[in-house]
């Protein structure tokens, strides 16, 4: 089975996230700030892995700067045998123009793929449009939000949540599966498998930005708890105001 699995390299920070100073975007100039998979794409990779472990390969393909070829060795090093860098200039790519290039991308590869597996949603964005255009253009079923996969006789067999109980869904391959976080266990790449995830290739091409049909306005960060500490005291001395807490509380009378 071949599949190709698309992942996306997304910011990581260890603190809040600010916005640039427009508003239309996460300002990535910190030196505090990281970049990651979201943990959907960690699950859509290991998914693909483990599909691909009873013979096939896996194909990661990425849209994003020439950075992201960090995110493509990340998956290599756990089992991904190549990939392929779809690679632009940072400007803003729409869910649209996303699906577009990836699309082509699949149509122009050697790789007759079986499946196109990916997160459900990015960890920035969360556009929820990519996989679905997907199918749509190339006319394969599609399967979202799925949380328990596995392929038997050219069929795939997803499973989705509905409150206390699972859907249940068989495809035929070929076909586009779109996961979410908890579909498995992402392994962790081991020393050798980075020492074999240099060796291995990745290609690269300059898609055509077909220009912004959809527009962003602006991004909002949530509100922001802030809470605050008060010194009561130090020693025995505190003791009495702790128990007039406690009893202001409830937890004493």
């Amino acid at each position: 089975m071949n599949i190709a699995v698309c992942i996306k390299r997304v910011p990581l920070s260890p603190g809040r996230w600010t916005l640039t100073a427009d508003g239309t975007a996460i300002d990535t100039s910190g030196s505090a700030m990281g970049w990651t998979l979201s943990p959907h794409e960690e699950c859509a990779v290991e998914a693909a892995v483990q599909l691909a472990e009873g013979g096939g390969t896996v194909t990661a393909i990425s849209l994003g700067t020439p950075e992201s070829a960090e995110q493509i060795r990340d998956v290599m090093a756990v089992g991904v045998d190549r990939g392929l860098l779809l690679e632009t200039d940072g400007a803003e790519w729409d869910p649209q123009a996303t699906a577009g290039a990836i699309l082509d991308a699949i149509r122009n590869d050697d790789t007759a793929f079986d499946m196109v597996i990916l997160g459900t949603e990015s960890a920035d964005t969360g556009d929820y449009q990519v996989g679905v255009r997907i199918a749509h253009a190339l006319g394969w079923p599609i399967v979202t939000n799925v949380k328990g996969l596995s392929v038997s006789d050219g069929v795939a067999r997803c499973e989705r949540v509905a409150g206390s109980e699972r859907e249940v869904y068989e495809v035929a391959l070929p076909a586009v599966i779109s996961v979410k976080d908890g579909l498995n266990i992402p392994r962790y790449p081991s020393v050798p498998g980075r020492i074999k995830a240099r060796k291995k290739p990745i290609d690269t091409s300059t898609p055509a930005h077909p220009g912004q049909r959809l527009e962003k306005k602006s991004l909002a960060l949530p509100p922001q708890e802030v809470g605050t500490a008060e010194v009561i005291g130090s020693g025995p001395d505190a003791a009495p105001k702790v128990v007039e807490i406690l009893k202001e509380i409830g937890v004493l009378t």
